[in-house]
């Protein structure tokens, strides 16, 4: 009881003030402007309260001042974290010589975060990374806590605006973005096609014809989303409360985008392929292009050689009219749980785990692309072909928010239309059936 009044204390004292620089420091460079709860238990009904450098940078002394007992954390990180975030502990450690910390690192999947955070949110971890499609429930669980004040740096100015959508629901922040390279964009061979080329997926078609290779698509709806839901369709795939989706590919201009999709796999340049017939197809020179991700990044890469590119979803055209291609994009949060003993000290870590000076870190290690701007923008990030392509491609991505029934209706709608429709089926009748299976309750 002693350890939780402690927690509660000095919640009430942090809710009010804000640190500067990511890890605390107090030079005032990047001072933040905190952004209260917007909910019944805010003290500011959710204005912004900028503060100034003497108060900002006195919240972390009180912190310490008043830490007396050990603060005992428990963190989860995948397996293939494991040591890298053993080395930022420490690190946190370090920052804090006078406050003795007993942190517990466990093994635990962004992709499993959820079921184990549900199956006891009081038994699960302080601090923990997920992925950013299982918000919603792990809100409704209540295993999440609002970030309603920044302590070290403004988690909403300083990551990209679509990693802060990702931790967002019912305009509040809900997660610290830890990573921004979940999604896809055009792998391609740059002696075969210049980068003017990769901007018109049918300027890329004609090359193709000409060079007498071609242009690989993923099957599958997370795929498909790129020409359904492409910029100026006015189409959505979008998941309801009760687990369903609504989604409007079946009007007029999805039946031009399924012909047009039916005509590039007719003219024999539009193939199905997945990421190891790809890197075979490329290192045989019989593929100038593939849609991928950066997990398929080092293979491509040593398939290509000197002609390695990357580049975001080109546009094109369907009955007339010229879209942008888009694509579902993915994000690794760190969300910290609302049953913790020692609230603070958990946001706190969970801000140093996220910063601009850790994503940086992390990309160094780990090669995954930073959801912080800045870090984004680095050097190194930038000379990473495949990382510079998919933060490129956040100016054209959405959000994965759709329903389970999604998934089979889309894939059988794909593996269709990619193939060139080889039966012929009435389009507009495949378009009905893959949303009635879409639709579904």
């Amino acid at each position: 009881m002693r350890k939780r009044a402690l927690a509660l204390l000095m919640t009430c004292v942090l809710s009010m003030t804000a640190l500067a620089g990511c890890g605390g420091n107090t030079d005032g460079s990047s001072q933040a402007e905190v952004q209260s709860s917007a909910g019944t238990e805010s003290s500011s009904g959710g204005e912004i309260q900028k503060l100034d450098e003497k108060t900002a940078a006195s919240a972390i002394d009180n912190l310490v001042a008043n830490t007396k007992d050990t603060v005992q954390l428990t963190v989860w990180a995948s397996e293939m974290d494991q040591d890298f975030t053993q080395t930022l502990l420490d690190q946190f450690k370090a920052k804090y010589p006078s406050v003795k910390f007993d942190f517990q690192l466990g093994i635990q999947s962004e992709a499993g975060a959820k079921d184990a955070v549900m199956a006891d949110p009081t038994a699960a971890a302080d601090v923990y990374a997920f992925a950013d499609d299982q918000l919603i429930e792990l809100i409704n669980v209540k295993g999440l806590t609002e970030v309603s004040t920044a302590y070290t740096y403004d988690v909403a100015s300083e990551n990209s605006a679509s990693s802060i959508a990702a931790a967002t629901y019912n305009g509040k922040v809900y997660a610290y973005p830890m990573t921004g390279d979940n999604g896809y964009f055009m792998y391609y061979n740059s002696s075969i096609f210049s980068a003017e080329d990769m901007v018109s997926f049918d300027k890329m078609v004609e090359v193709a014809k000409q060079k007498g290779v071609t242009i690989g698509y993923q099957k599958g709806g997370w795929y498909l989303h790129g020409f359904f839901d492409a910029e100026g369709t006015g189409h959505y795939a979008d998941l309801q409360s009760d687990g369903s989706t609504t989604c409007n590919w079946n009007d007029q201009v999805g039946v031009d985008i399924a012909n047009a999709i039916i005509q590039y796999a007719k003219d024999g340049v539009l193939v199905m392929a997945d990421d190891s017939t790809a890197a075979e197809a490329f290192k045989a020179g019989t593929m100038g292009a593939v849609v991928s991700g950066t997990w398929a990044a080092q293979n491509f890469s040593d398939a290509l050689g000197s002609n390695y590119a990357a580049c975001i979803m080109p546009k094109f055209k369907a009955g007339g009219k010229e879209y942008q291609m888009t694509a579902y994009l993915g994000f690794k949060l760190i969300g910290v749980n609302p049953n913790s003993a020692y609230l603070p000290w958990a946001m706190l870590l969970a801000e140093y785990l996220t910063c601009e000076e850790s994503q940086i870190a992390r990309f160094q290690a780990r090669q995954l692309g930073p959801s912080n701007v800045k870090a984004a923008s680095s050097d190194a990030v930038l000379k990473d072909v495949a990382i510079a392509a998919i933060s490129a491609q956040g100016a054209h991505g959405t959000l994965q928010r759709v329903g389970g029934n999604y998934w089979a209706s889309s894939e059988s709608l794909s593996d269709i239309l990619i193939s060139g429709n080889p039966d012929g089926q009435d389009v507009q009748k495949l378009l009905d059936d893959a949303v009635s299976g879409i639709t579904a309750k």
